[in-house]
């Protein structure tokens, strides 16, 4: 369990930007880890604002997490290696298209294997 909460402000010109809050007010800045695809994103800061126990999160999206599919981004605190957010990129074609198509095609195919079973039990009757 982190001593830190984060909360989304805004994504903007390849920028996804949070605000990072900590228990107390003297807490000392959190040490933040962005990974993406296994890796780890560079150029991610951590500015300190002006109300005590807060910081500004900024996460950098590198070019090659934009092609097409899901891209997930794990947002982390690196002394307890807890999860405090993530955000997620689309590209591409609209997914919920291939999963409506996906699923027209699995009833499509359960309602063949429904006729199959019907005749197969009327057969062995």
């Amino acid at each position: 369990m982190s001593a830190y909460s984060l909360t989304k402000t805004r994504f903007k010109e390849g920028v996804w930007e949070g605000l990072l809050s900590a228990a107390t007010s003297d807490a000392p800045p959190p040490e933040i880890t962005v990974d993406f695809d296994g890796h780890p994103v560079r150029g991610v800061t951590v500015t300190e604002t002006d109300a005590p126990g807060r910081w500004a999160l900024a996460v950098p999206v590198p070019q090659e997490a934009l092609c097409d599919g899901v891209q997930t981004f794990a947002i982390r605190e690196a002394a307890s290696d807890a999860v405090l957010g993530s955000f997620t990129l689309i590209a591409g074609e609209a997914p919920g298209e291939d999963l409506r198509a996906e699923v027209s095609l699995l009833r499509a195919e359960l309602d063949m294997l429904k006729r199959a079973f019907r005749r197969h039990c009327l057969e062995t009757l």
